[in-house]
């Protein structure tokens, strides 16, 4: 035995590996080999090879991204726990496609917690050259990845300018499916023609879009490709998209402008005189951001809860203002659900608080940032120091109904973004769920 080698250092580590079997999501691999095919293939290498298997794990998420995969990150951790240490695997891509994963892996080789990758063609041994290939190899995987992304970008950019749509067509269009056609798209003959009542409709007949709604709904029935009823918003959507009259943007809001090669269903002049009704009418407004719409749920129907402002005008001649919140009936145009004051729904807020599952740490960060104001304003402005910078211990959820009585809007919207509850508005009533 040589000097300075101990007995425990001559015995050969056994290897037990764990079969990791990945389907790759991106469509240009998608020949490779299923997972149930992988695990075959590598069970008969392990046969052939004498390799004791205790367990196998599936995982069909891209390893593009870091930390995105959970069953990696599973094998990560009992391999630290020592439940096995050799990895048996298709191919090294499998094990990583970005530099984060793989230098987990590299760094449980240098801890001695991993100390054999066996692949279909190749076997990577916890020494310096073998971890030196496997970094080589799975760089090469990231480089085909960044590559094809430029590629991809490239080709969109290049159809779009031919006056191709890259995307899913809009309803009253169809994507062609033949492949020599790609991006391609061609007129839907069932639905196309009531795409271009509803521009008439509007332009015309001074149609909100609340009415286009119930007579798609209602007297026609109309379903999308996805045989769905067209919603509220994807109606209005629809009011809005110049790809109707023949010019697109892509990508939204990058100001670069194309002229389609597909057939307009409306004109530009009917396309322009719905947007100027959709202006006149108003249908089209900034939104007013209340304290609590779009965070709670009517009881009835399953719609969002959304809010209106009422005034009245009072004897001593003054103006009242009140808010009230009720069903937004997107799901059920008639849904009969009351309306409750922002005061009284307040209230009930502050009551159900105990009650309610709450992001403790959430709560605690606003708090945090609330006390750094008030030391701040301390120093600033009153130029004086506060008596301690330190706070006792305080009861967030007393912290809570505190914001909910006394925040602004967007410290309640924040504060109602920490409760984990869904919360529930029936007839008035705000319960949990």
């Amino acid at each position: 035995m040589p000097a300075g080698v101990t007995v425990k250092q001559a015995i050969p580590v056994k290897v037990k590996y764990c079969l990791y079997a990945r389907k790759s999501t991106e469509s240009e691999e998608r020949q490779v080999l299923s997972i149930d095919s992988q695990i075959k293939e590598m069970l008969q290498l392990a046969d052939r090879e004498g390799l004791e298997v205790i367990t196998m794990k599936r995982e069909s998420h891209s390893a593009k991204e870091t930390g995105q995969r959970p069953v990696f990150n599973e094998i990560v951790e009992e391999l630290k726990q020592g439940k096995f240490n050799g990895i048996l695997t298709w191919a090294p891509d499998r094990i990583s496609r970005n530099a984060g994963d793989l230098g987990k892996i590299v760094d449980l080789m240098d801890g001695n917690f991993l100390q054999d990758i066996r692949t279909f063609g190749q076997r990577f041994m916890n020494s310096p050259n073998d971890k030196f290939m496997l970094m080589i190899l799975c760089g090469q995987a990231k480089l085909e990845n960044d590559n094809r992304g430029i590629n991809v970008k490239r080709g969109l950019r290049t159809r779009v300018e031919m006056g191709l749509w890259p995307g899913m067509a809009p309803t009253g269009y169809l994507n062609q499916k033949m492949m020599d056609k790609k991006c391609q798209v061609i007129i839907d003959t069932e639905r196309a023609h009531v795409i271009k009542k509803m521009f008439e409709k509007v332009a015309y007949d001074k149609w909100s879009g609340r009415k286009v709604h119930q007579w798609l709904k209602f007297e026609l029935n109309f379903k999308t490709i996805g045989n769905k009823n067209l919603a509220l918003g994807n109606i209005y959507r629809t009011l809005m998209n110049p790809f109707y009259y023949g010019t697109f943007e892509y990508p939204k809001k990058s100001g670069n402008w194309y002229t389609g090669k597909h057939e307009a269903i409306v004109s530009k002049e009917l396309f322009d005189q719905v947007q100027a009704q959709l202006k006149r009418d108003n249908i089209v407004r900034q939104s007013h951001e209340f304290a609590f719409t779009k965070l709670m749920t009517c009881g009835l129907c399953g719609s969002g809860i959304s809010a209106e402002e009422k005034y009245k005008q009072l004897k001593d001649g003054t103006v009242a203002k009140y808010i009230y919140y009720g069903c937004g009936r997107s799901k059920d145009r008639h849904c009969k659900n009351a309306y409750l004051r922002e005061e009284e729904l307040v209230e009930q807020l502050v009551k159900l608080v105990d009650k309610l599952e709450i992001s403790q740490i959430g709560i605690q960060h606003k708090f945090e940032e609330e006390l750094k104001r008030y030391n701040k304003f301390h120093r600033s402005v009153l130029g004086s120091t506060p008596a301690s910078s330190k706070h006792k211990e305080i009861d967030l959820r007393t912290y809570a109904k505190y914001i909910l009585r006394e925040g602004t809007n967007e410290e309640k919207r924040e504060l109602m973004g920490c409760f984990k509850s869904l919360i529930v508005a029936t007839k008035g009533v705000i319960t949990i769920s």
